[in-house]
């Protein structure tokens, strides 16, 4: 035997001596002849990190634990004949839809990043929305006018605004705290109470019950402060969130226009 013919021969017996381990090295395991692919963990472990679980040895050991037992489990499914049911065929369009709607989405956010400037841009008009005056008041909701015109009487003949809105007021949330409400924007309100508590003073009480759509208010302000805002970067993971969920809706009702169909929606559009 020539030299050539003999390396030739020791290197085809060394590569079918090499290739169970290189195709080991694609598969988790072996169960019942029928290899487990390695990229199913792969997938399990990418779908745990998108869902916010943190990629350690633990969790890859319980993936490929996962994807071992399911292959078991569906072997003994397939050989039971449960693949041949109209319920099992109706679930796995279902999986089948949900799989590719996702990757749709998820193809859609990365080719659609929110920027920079949009996420300042949102950051300003919040802002803008958010800025203004605060105001600190007290209240004390009850449903007759007389009922609210004796408790004013009692605040000014010496009686304590708190002490009587935790034993009378209808709103028990504010009630159990002494008609407490906390600084809050007028447009936190309805139009009658935030009309008549703007007009007050610093510790000036209303002098006439407030009726609306609740009840009779008695309303004591507190104190005002000029509403404060973070900063862009404390608040900008959340504004690029709202800014991304933003433009998936949209393009999601944009697909929804376009699709021909003869089911009619809620909205009628």
């Amino acid at each position: 035997m020539t030299e050539p013919i003999r390396i030739a021969r020791l290197a085809c017996i060394a590569v079918l001596a090499l290739s169970p381990l290189a195709a080991l090295a694609q598969n988790v395991a072996i169960v019942n002849g029928k290899p487990v692919p390695k990229a199913r963990v792969d997938t399990l472990l990418n779908q745990a990190v998108r869902g916010g679980q943190p990629r350690t040895p633990e969790l890859e050991q319980r993936a490929r634990e996962e994807v071992v037992l399911r292959e078991i489990f569906a072997q003994e499914a397939e050989k039971r004949g449960v693949a041949q049911s109209a319920d099992y065929r109706s679930q796995m369009e279902l999986v089948r839809q949900t799989v590719l709607i996702r990757e749709l989405f998820e193809q859609f956010k990365k080719k659609n990043p929110v920027t920079d400037a949009e996420a300042r841009a949102e950051y300003d008009k919040v802002k803008a929305q958010a800025s203004g005056t605060e105001y600190h008041a007290r209240h004390i909701l009850v449903e007759k006018e007389d009922e609210a015109k004796k408790l004013i009487a009692q605040i000014k003949g010496g009686a304590k605004f708190e002490e009587l809105a935790k034993k009378n007021s209808k709103d028990t949330g504010s009630g159990e705290k002494g008609g407490d409400l906390d600084f809050a924007k007028p447009d936190a309100y309805v139009p009658e109470f935030s009309k008549a508590m703007t007009a007050l003073k610093k510790g000036e009480m209303t002098e006439t019950p407030v009726k609306t759509q609740f009840g009779y208010h008695i309303i004591r302000l507190e104190d005002t402060r000029e509403a404060t805002f973070p900063d862009f970067d404390a608040v900008k993971p959340q504004l690029e969130q709202r800014i991304a969920q933003l433009k998936l809706q949209k393009y999601q009702e944009d697909l929804r226009k376009a699709a021909k169909t003869d089911f009619k929606f809620p909205n009628g559009q």
